[in-house]
């Protein structure tokens, strides 16, 4: 576990350097999107060329990772998003995991193409605990068709263990 965790760390300061020296937090004005895949987009957010979400720094997590049909998301929530009981808020595992499953639909668009969350289910499996110092949400796409994706995530620990899993519907549309 010890070298999984160091793995997925370097990766994320890799890429926090790179997003903090290039286009910080923000939302990609229209006309960057204009003649990108969404793949392309999701590598240049990479890059630190297009600016990241900023909910992702709103709840501390980032994306480390984007492929076809696939995008992989990393953090640690912390005391900020506690629910009343001292417990980790579930909506910090559906946003991170919601972002996987997204961006994940989002590297199968061709340029001109657009998705929204239509359906989103999330299973929370596990309690993260404060001894865990990463989890990594990992989005795959199942099906992408002309009005429809799908896509399944697993919330998971350096060592394997699984504190959530989800699904998602997206419709799919030309943007304007």
């Amino acid at each position: 576990m010890g070298d999984r965790l160091e793995e997925w760390l370097a990766r994320e300061r890799e890429v926090q350097e790179r997003q903090l020296a290039g286009a910080g937090w923000g939302v990609v004005p229209p006309e960057q999107f204009a003649g990108r895949s969404g793949l392309e987009v999701m590598q240049a957010i990479l890059r630190g060329e297009l600016p990241a979400a900023p909910i992702m720094r709103t709840l501390d997590f980032g994306l480390v990772e984007a492929g076809e049909g696939r995008a992989v998301f990393q953090g640690r929530p912390g005391p900020a998003h506690a629910n009343p009981m001292g417990g980790v808020h579930g909506g910090w595992y559906a946003t991170v995991l919601d972002s996987a499953l997204g961006c994940a639909v989002h590297t199968m668009m061709p340029a001109g193409r657009g998705y929204t969350t239509a359906e989103l289910s999330v299973n929370l499996v596990k309690a993260i605990g404060p001894k865990v110092q990463r989890v990594r949400a990992e989005g795959e796409v199942v099906h992408c068709g002309r009005q429809l994706a799908t896509a399944q995530a697993r919330l998971v620990g350096p060592d394997g263990t699984l504190y959530a899993h989800a699904t998602t519907t997206c419709l799919v549309f030309e943007l304007r």
